[in-house]
This record gives structure tokens, sequence and C-alpha cells, in this order.
């Protein structure tokens, strides 16, 4: 992958902010083209006392939902960038952390202030345990 720095320090990101319970959410967006996937929404969720990753699959008919690991998620939200996906945003009570892909398909991280003032509930009551 030709900006597999860049994706690793996003999602050494996106790992740290679920660490120190800021995490609100994950979207992927801004596809390329009229595709049938529209969005890709993640959040956390416990399940048998394990934090996962819930999935949303948004399509232009019809939602998928899926859990999985944080580490299988990262490896399977990667596959959806550049294809069809020009950003993923990582909302943080601390940042919005987008990482968006030019024209040239090269990435980069900026950072902006926090759209969520909560982190996802999930996160801190599994936190909190």
């Amino acid at each position: 992958m030709p900006n597999s720095p860049t994706f690793t320090l996003f999602f050494n990101r996106v790992k740290a902010s679920i660490a120190d319970g800021t995490f609100a959410k994950l979207t992927l967006a801004k596809t390329i083209g009229n595709t049938q996937l529209m969005n890709i929404y993640t959040r956390t969720i416990v399940v048998d006392n394990e934090l996962l990753f819930n999935l949303k699959f948004k399509f232009q008919q019809e939602e998928i939902i899926e859990n999985h690991s944080i580490d299988e998620a990262f490896t399977i939200l990667t596959t959806y960038i550049n294809n069809p996906f020009l950003s993923a945003l990582l909302f943080t009570t601390e940042a919005d952390v987008t990482l968006k892909l030019n024209k040239k398909r090269i990435a980069n991280i900026t950072e902006q202030s926090p759209t969520f003032k909560n982190s996802d509930p999930v996160l801190k009551d599994y936190l909190a345990q």
C-alpha cells in the first residue's frame, strides 16, 4: 500500500483514542464516483466482555452491520480506503482527525476542533469496569 506509514499513523491515533477513552466514532466517506457503498460508520460495542468495532456499511438501498475485533476492523477498513473512499474521519473529544487522499492518491492527515463533546458511551462504560 503506497501510503502505509500515513495509514499506520492514522490508525495508531484511532487506537490511542480508544485507549484514552476519547474515541467518539470513525467514518469512511467521500466515495470515488457513484458507488453502491456510500459510507462505513464505526462505533464500539462490547460482546462477551470484549471490546469490538461495530461496522455499519451504508449502501444506497440497505445497511449491513458486522462486529470485528479492533485489529480485524482496521484490516477491513484499510481495504476500502482509495476504493471507494477518499477520506477517513476520526471523531474524538479532543480533535477531529481526517485522513484524506488527494487526486494523486497521496494521503495526508489534518486536525480540526472536536465535533463531539462526549466519547462513545459504550467505550466509556467498558473502560470504567
